[in-house]
């Protein structure tokens, strides 16, 4: 730790007497709201330059030999300026606009959902438009269109869907609410419905261990989603949805402005569903009843010219679900063996608070505080079994950034403090116990903005039940050409399970609960260490008028020791600690093309290879394909956007059940989801779509239907949908 302490002090000050020799600035075409970049700059006379970035920011190392430095862009007039000494300087390039050219307009739509060819870590960033091309009603339905992601039903009853990477399931990804961690614990099942895909502004999806500043706990992933700022959101937007099986949503947004600097925005989301589908006709809800209130407030401060920045989010949300068999009266039959049903009421408070400052004179070094508070308190019981779960979670970062002699060099370095306090109730015995972590990193990144990229991190982090550890993650990206790159990741992440929390779905069975020690702390369950390692190559090309993006990513994750949930054994579910090997290998192909400068289209393949020793021996993990595919197409003009999906999965491991004590595969399927919009105005959408238009459906998804409160009833053995074709119309108004 000391060493530790003394190699930052080193990296900051070397960093800081450096700095003492650059010239830096920003570059803007025309006026102060258009930063330029990859202007050139450069020294008079010399072969010492640079590029600005994204922002227009640039900075260069002060030559003796000369004053003159000059800066151009193409389209804009050259300029040279006097420097004397190291300084900030704000320039404004002027147009050629008084020059004798023709006028020549370059335009191109940009895609909704694309991968970086110049990010080290291998990001795909989606905006909102590719959100709007499902229904699209909560994050958890926000991946329907992306092959990087997959969804499945994580039981007949509950109608929860479930993300997974990678083959794994959602424990092993970490999600942030714009990079502060949110869906975790208590709120791992549900936690994803909780956020209303018309808040999101954008998402961004990693692959691999991801970056030390946000945390050990991912392994194969992040998934980050921004949320709509209140200086740039609408000043007042509406959708309403309903689809045809009963589901009604409506979204309000609102905002107001205090002074140029202070300006807040409200977010309000209602949704329900009120009818009692039984298409299959088991006697159970293929969907439950369910009403939801969710309501945030934002407000945001910006003063650039002193160069501060902040954000605080306060939010509550009320959910009830109500499921079960189609006559279950909680009422009446609540604590029988009459009619099987569950009632699930969440009660979760959220605030947030970030603050960010850039350092005037010195802009590529900076400072930023987060600090979140939630209290989540779920009470539930399903059939005779009552489970409840109170967790409170407090989290603070504190984050500096800067420079190592030049901004190719940058580093980050930090503190992290992260609190958990669970407090549950598994039929009928009390468990309590609290998680809670200190740590510090380090993060290097070299950016030569052609060739070589890398990003090298380190944590070291001490928790009150793992002790301590060190977290090595490392990112590099190496570009053949401008149209060709490849990018290798490493590193390792912990986490300590939830076991209840995160596998609900046993609730929903007659299964018995095995576990080593109920009454130990974590139930005698060691934390869980994986490894990731992965490699990806992305190029791109031109066929004829047609630009094509061909990418394959190749991941490994190696669990060194996993809290193993074993549905093996008929009318159990276990869980144990790793003996043996557990690993997910994972291969996506993809392709990426735009026909006749309209129509995007994407394809991708996905293998898995996700095994596990079990007591019984070494499996398939169940209920995972080996094979995937995914194609999807869309088009916007003008008036009208139309959106298609393919999804085909493969067979998948069943385990045993009483007609099929051995197991069984699963048949194969497809899925094909549309959506039509069409804009009278560009204010308004008015919207048309389907999900599972094909109208497949998993046949008695529900094992042992007609006896619900014995040891065979399981709803947990789901490979398909539940329920078949739903659509729904919508509107969305804007100004």
């Amino acid at each position: 730790m000391i060493m530790y302490k003394y190699i930052c002090i080193i990296f900051f000050s070397f960093g800081f007497v450096n700095a003492q020799g650059l010239v830096s600035g920003t570059v803007y075409g025309d006026n102060p709201d258009n930063p330029l970049p990859g202007a050139s700059v450069y020294w008079f006379d010399s072969q010492i330059g640079t590029v600005s970035d994204i922002d227009g920011y640039f900075s260069i190392q002060k030559l003796a030999s000369t004053d003159k430095l000059i800066i151009s862009y193409v389209g804009y007039k050259t300029d040279t300026l006097t420097v004397r000494g190291a300084q900030r300087i704000t320039h404004v390039l002027q147009s050629k606009e008084n020059e004798d050219l023709d006028e020549v307009v370059v335009s191109q739509r940009k895609k909704s959902s694309q991968l970086s060819f110049l990010s080290t870590q291998n990001i795909m960033n989606v905006s909102s438009d590719e959100l709007l091309k499902a229904a699209c009603c909560n994050l958890s339905e926000s991946f329907e269109t992306n092959p990087a992601i997959d969804v499945n039903f994580d039981n007949a009853i509950t109608g929860v869907k479930q993300v997974q990477m990678m083959g794994l399931p959602s424990p092993y990804l970490l999600f942030t609410e714009e990079n502060i961690p949110f869906v975790r614990g208590a709120s791992q099942v549900y936690g994803l419905s909780f956020t209303p895909g018309t808040w999101v502004e954008s998402l961004q999806i990693t692959k691999g261990a991801g970056s030390v500043i946000n945390g050990y706990e991912s392994m194969t992933g992040q998934i980050n989603a921004e949320l709509k700022k209140p200086m740039t959101s609408e000043r007042l937007f509406l959708n309403l949805f309903r689809s045809f099986e009963g589901r009604n949503e409506l979204n309000f947004h609102t905002k107001g402005s205090f002074s140029e600097k202070l300006t807040t925005s409200l977010f309000a989301h209602y949704n329900e569903i009120v009818e009692r589908n039984d298409s299959n006709a088991d006697g159970f809800m293929d969907m439950p009843q369910s009403q939801q209130i969710n309501v945030l407030s934002r407000i945001q401060y910006v003063d650039l010219q002193k160069g501060w920045v902040s954000f605080f989010n306060l939010r509550f949300l009320h959910d009830d679900k109500l499921l079960g068999q189609v006559d279950f009266d909680p009422k009446a039959h609540k604590n029988t063996s009459s009619v099987w049903g569950s009632e699930i009421n969440t009660k979760r408070y959220e605030s947030t608070l970030k603050i960010g400052y850039v350092f005037p004179q010195l802009p590529y070094q900076s400072f930023g505080a987060q600090f979140a508070y939630s209290d989540h308190d779920q009470q539930s019981y399903f059939g005779l079994r009552p489970y409840d779960i109170r967790h409170k979670s407090s989290y603070a970062n504190l984050l500096f950034n800067s420079i190592l002699s030049n901004t190719s060099q940058k580093f980050k370095v930090g503190l992290q403090f992260a609190s958990d306090q669970y407090s549950e109730t598994v039929e009928g015995t009390q468990l309590n116990h609290k998680d809670q972590s200190i740590g510090t990193f380090f993060e290097y990144s070299y950016d030569s903005l052609e060739k070589f990229n890398m990003v090298l991190g380190l944590r070291f982090d001490y928790h009150n039940n793992i002790g301590a550890f060190v977290t090595p993650r490392a990112h590099i990206r190496y570009a053949f050409s401008d149209a060709s790159t490849v990018r290798f990741s490493m590193g390792s992440g912990r986490r300590v399970a939830a076991v209840f929390a995160e596998n609900q779905k046993l609730f929903t069975s007659g299964r018995s609960i095995n576990v080593p020690n109920l009454q130990h702390h974590h139930f005698g369950l060691l934390p869980e260490r994986a490894w990731n390692y992965g490699v990806s190559y992305l190029r791109s090309l031109q066929i004829d008028t047609v630009p094509i993006n061909l990418n394959i990513d190749l991941f490994r994750t190696e669990f060194v020791n996993q809290v193993v949930v074993d549905w093996e054994t008929l009318g159990q579910v276990s869980f144990y600690n790793l003996s043996g090997n557990s690993f997910a290998n994972s291969v996506q192909l993809g392709m990426d093309a735009r026909l006749f400068r309209l129509i995007d289209t994407r394809l991708a393949y996905k293998y898995y290879d996700v095994q596990t020793d079990y007591k019984t021996g070494r499996m398939q993990k169940p209920l995972q394909p080996k094979h995937r595919y995914f194609f999807n197409a869309g088009y916007v003009g003008d008036k009208w956007r139309m959106d298609a999906t393919y999804q085909f999965t493969g067979k998948q491991r069943i385990p045993s059940t009483l007609l099929d004590p051995n197991g069984f595969e699963s048949d194969p399927f497809g899925l094909i989801n549309t959506q039509l919009t069409y804009l009278p105005k560009p204010n308004l959408e008015l919207y048309i779509g389907a999900e599972n238009l094909n109208d497949f459906r998993q046949d008695n998804p529900i094992q042992s239907f007609d006896q619900p409160f014995s040891s065979f009833f399981d709803s947990s053995l789901v490979y398909a949908p539940v329920y078949g074709q739903m659509m729904y119309i919508g509107m969305r108004y804007s100004l």
